[in-house]
């Protein structure tokens, strides 16, 4: 099932006048059906450390709505923010920190204050087997290792920022990639020595990444905001979208997948 709802596409529709609702069902309509099913397309905008656990959440929702069609939109938390700001047309944001979520508020774009659904911290990730010898924080200031960071604009980036900063270190980043997705490419792909990334994406990566945590990750926690947008295509199954995130089913998934409850 084709899941990812390209940046490419989104313009095409915006330019078009339709809605990604079209793009799913060939059709504007949805909502619910006269049984109370959830019917056509939901578009989700979401960060991209939620890929796998929000694709898990939407296989879930279109188990119990088979005429619902879910489709996501993963990339860093700023790039969406401006899609959506741009008129892109979406169901659901949900951003990896307050300041993008803040971005999206402040246009008045929300149909009701976000929540806070979870919680994310910093690991260092490297290769297996640690070839270049990483053991923690102090190394991203070392010229010698070809190192990884999220761009500062994104949240992972941001909050990078803000640990070296209270740590005291300069750091020396080869790279700044535009999402923690492809800052943890970097470290698969053996391309860098080492890079900054949320704890949860350690985790998905399996074997092929180890992790190192920090003691200094814990002073900046980054909280994960969800709202339904205020002109949502599909509200009925934003609502229920976002009600089974914040469900204890939802709140499961997260733990499961490394995130942590507010």
């Amino acid at each position: 099932m084709k899941r990812l709802l390209t940046l490419a596409v989104l313009l095409v529709l915006s330019a078009c006048g339709g809605t990604a609702a079209d793009a799913g069902t060939g059709s504007s309509s949805a909502g619910t059906s006269s049984g109370g099913e959830l019917t056509g397309t939901l578009t989700v905008f979401a960060a991209a450390s939620l890929t796998d656990v929000f694709g898990d959440l939407g296989d879930q929702l279109e188990k119990q709505n088979p005429r619902l069609h879910v489709q996501f939109n993963f990339a860093g938390s700023s790039a969406l923010a401006t899609q959506l700001t741009q008129g892109a047309p979406a169901d659901v944001f949900a951003s990896a920190n307050e300041k993008q979520m803040t971005v999206v508020t402040d246009a008045g774009l929300q149909a009701a204050d976000p929540t806070v659904f979870t919680e994310n911290v910093l690991e260092i990730a490297v290769p297996a087997g640690n070839p270049g010898k990483v053991t923690g924080l102090a190394d991203f200031g070392d010229a010698d290792l070809t190192l990884a960071l999220c761009a500062t604009d994104v949240p992972c980036g941001a909050a990078a920022q803000a640990v070296f900063a209270d740590a005291g270190i300069t750091a020396k980043p080869d790279t700044e990639e535009e999402d923690v997705k492809a800052a943890l490419t970097k470290v698969q792909l053996g391309e860098v020595d080492a890079a900054l990334v949320y704890a949860t994406d350690v985790r998905a990566a399996g074997s092929g990444v180890e992790g190192i945590s920090f003691p200094e990750a814990e002073q900046e926690v980054n909280d994960y905001p969800i709202c339904v947008l205020a002109a949502a295509p599909n509200p009925d199954a934003a609502q229920a979208f976002l009600d089974l995130v914040t469900s204890d089913a939802g709140r499961r998934a997260l733990t499961a997948a490394g995130f942590r409850t507010p």
